[in-house]
């Protein structure tokens, strides 16, 4: 037998993380890494958040899952501090991102459906998206490399060029049911809407029946110093996707809409074994409790504005490496001249600094929200040192 006992979909790396410290890994041989990754915009409190990890203890000892055929006190009362946080009316918990997407999707189709319209089922999607691995989150991004070996994809999305509104415009039709954009793009690269486009889509959306869905399940809560990205744009969605960080490292993820917006999501229109289990909800109560008021935004924000003025003084020093600096709060993107993953990979492996690749050669810097000074100044002492002994790769 040749094939690993874990199924080897992903390239793993060497460090192997046993334990956590506030902003810290720390590997089985002991070593330390600065985690500025986040578990990809997850771990937002950190690794030994005292408030969420008695929240999980607590429940753990008390109730873990019942079926949802059950009353569910402990999700009602999340999904009330939800809608009174959010634009939302009405939200459904899921397990993941992608199945939040999933949710967002079918919502969209359902509105229209449900009044009689069958017609109208496809979505405009932005290319470089990326809203998943299921069979319809595959689709609605137009990356071939996630693509390959799943043909054929599912009917029912139109790609668009990102922050494009006259394409958007263009490419409404008989069929379309909504939108369905991220307002940073993650993986295609950190890169921010414009308030012209989000503002625009939101336009184009009343004016022909449409539905808003926004994918913030790497940019939602507090990541960007706003609970949710769409408040930065002055507009509300129909139907938003949330998921990684509203957890706080537990699987958790939801599916949120407007009262008008889930007219079809009525009884038997969608489910979910483990989605919205107790243990789940304790979770997500006590991200809510640290990131939902004013004081923790603004310090998102003011320490993210810290960091990119940092890193715009920064990448002057190192013209031929770096071009830009993007995105919102503690949801920034390192535009590199160069490819991006072998920097990534000299952080990690030399200086033992943890970031995220991304799309159009960007380095993700993405750390708990709770980081301090010291972590800040540690973040940057690495990457100076990381930049200094860089050896450009011959074929960049």
């Amino acid at each position: 037998m040749t094939i690993t006992p874990l199924m080897p979909v992903y390239p793993r790396c060497g460090v192997r993380p046993v334990r956590g410290e506030h902003c810290h890994l720390i590997d089985e041989d002991g070593t330390r890494y600065l985690d500025f990754a986040s578990g990809i915009a997850v771990n937002l409190l950190g690794h030994s958040h005292a408030g969420l990890i008695g929240a999980i203890q607590r429940q753990a000892e008390t109730l873990m899952h019942v079926s949802n055929l059950y009353g569910s006190p402990q999700g009602e009362a999340l999904a009330q501090r939800l809608v009174d946080n959010t634009f939302a009316d009405t939200v459904f918990f899921t397990n993941s991102g992608a199945e939040a997407v999933e949710a967002a999707i079918k919502t969209a189709r359902a509105y229209h459906q449900h009044a009689g319209d069958t017609t109208r089922f496809e979505l405009i999607t932005f290319r470089n998206a990326f809203h998943g691995r299921t069979m319809a989150t595959i689709s609605a991004s137009n990356q071939e490399k996630m693509h390959h070996g799943f043909s054929p994809l599912l009917a029912g999305f139109k790609y668009v060029d990102f922050d494009d509104l006259e394409g958007a415009k263009a490419a409404i039709g008989p069929h379309t049911a909504g939108f369905l954009v991220e307002p940073i793009q993650g993986e295609g690269g950190i890169r921010p809407a414009s308030d012209e486009f989000m503002q625009g889509l939101r336009a184009l959306a009343d004016e022909h029946d449409l539905m808003l869905v926004l994918d913030e399940v790497q940019c939602g809560v507090a990541r960007t110093g706003k609970l949710y990205a769409y408040e930065h744009y002055g507009i509300e969605p129909d139907i938003l996707a949330t998921a990684k960080g509203i957890g706080g490292g537990f699987p958790l993820g939801a599916c949120l809409a407007t009262e008008r917006a889930a007219r079809g999501m009525g009884f038997g229109a969608h489910g979910s074994t483990y989605g919205g289990n107790p243990l789940a909800m304790a979770a997500g109560t006590a991200v809510m409790d640290a990131v939902a008021n004013e004081e923790f935004l603004a310090e998102v924000a003011e320490k993210g504005e810290r960091i990119r003025s940092r890193l715009e003084q920064f990448i002057g020093n190192y013209p031929d490496l770096f071009e830009l600096v993007r995105g919102k709060g503690l949801m920034l993107g390192l535009k590199m001249k160069v490819e991006s993953r072998p920097f990534f990979v000299h952080l990690r492996d030399k200086y033992q600094l943890l970031t995220v690749a991304a799309g159009d050669n960007t380095l993700r810097v993405i750390p708990p929200l709770v980081i301090g000074n010291a972590e800040i100044d540690e973040f940057f002492d690495k990457l100076s040192a990381g930049a200094a002994d860089f050896e450009v790769p011959e074929t960049a």
